[in-house]
């Protein structure tokens, strides 16, 4: 008959065997742990949502193209109001302001549908024209100015109207010489302003002389 022996166990081999068990459990305890947690954050932060992101930087005035997009996931606690959540949303649409690669698109940051100067005008603002009086090239679309007023009459005096209004686009103009600011020569300047602003404008215009002044970037 032949007979079997167990083999003792070392007190070395209990020790490790007892150290892969802890392991084990710490292992086991830790997921959970942080299975239990991102349980708890759910509800907080809520499920993940698609929303459309630039895959690369894009500048303000560009049509959106296929190629430029891409789809993200992020909880809906994060996603911004007014994220577009389908590429086909933002295909062919103006940007009326500077996305970095990764910043998601709102339809805040897109222009309405119309011809090139409304596709990037911000909701709630409005695109006004007024003359510039400086030789082209003096300013530039994204700079900044202040359109004052010069009013006549028995005592003239002049006054601010609007300032710090971006200009959104210059419309060139080939004047034969230069004239003096508030002549109307010099290219015109597309403004963007609020509709308050617009109003004061008009004013001006019809009963003012013109005269605009370029912001410095400080």
């Amino acid at each position: 008959m032949r007979r079997f022996y167990l083999r003792r166990w070392s007190s070395r081999s209990k020790a490790f065997l007892v150290l892969a068990v802890a392991c084990g459990a710490g292992a086991f305890g830790l997921v959970r742990g942080y299975e239990t947690r991102l349980a708890t954050l759910t509800p907080a932060v809520g499920t993940p949502v698609p929303v459309v992101v630039a895959a690369e930087p894009i500048s303000r005035g560009a049509v959106l193209g296929e190629e430029v997009l891409r789809i993200a996931e992020v909880p809906s606690a994060f996603a911004p109001p007014g994220a577009l959540r389908s590429i086909a949303d933002a295909v062919g649409r103006s940007l009326v302001s500077d996305l970095a690669a990764g910043e998601v698109v709102t339809r805040t940051r897109i222009g309405t549908a119309g011809g090139p100067v409304a596709a990037q005008v911000p909701s709630g603002l409005r695109a006004f024209v007024v003359p510039s009086g400086m030789p082209t090239g003096s300013v530039r679309a994204g700079d900044h100015v202040d359109v004052l007023a010069t009013f006549g009459g028995p005592r003239p005096y002049s006054d601010t109207v609007a300032s710090a209004l971006e200009v959104l686009s210059v419309l060139e103009a080939e004047p034969e010489g230069f004239a003096a600011s508030g002549s109307g020569a010099g290219p015109s300047l597309v403004l963007l302003v609020t509709p308050d602003a617009a109003e004061r404008l008009a004013y001006a215009k019809a009963f003012a002389e013109l005269t605009v002044t370029i912001a410095g970037l400080g």
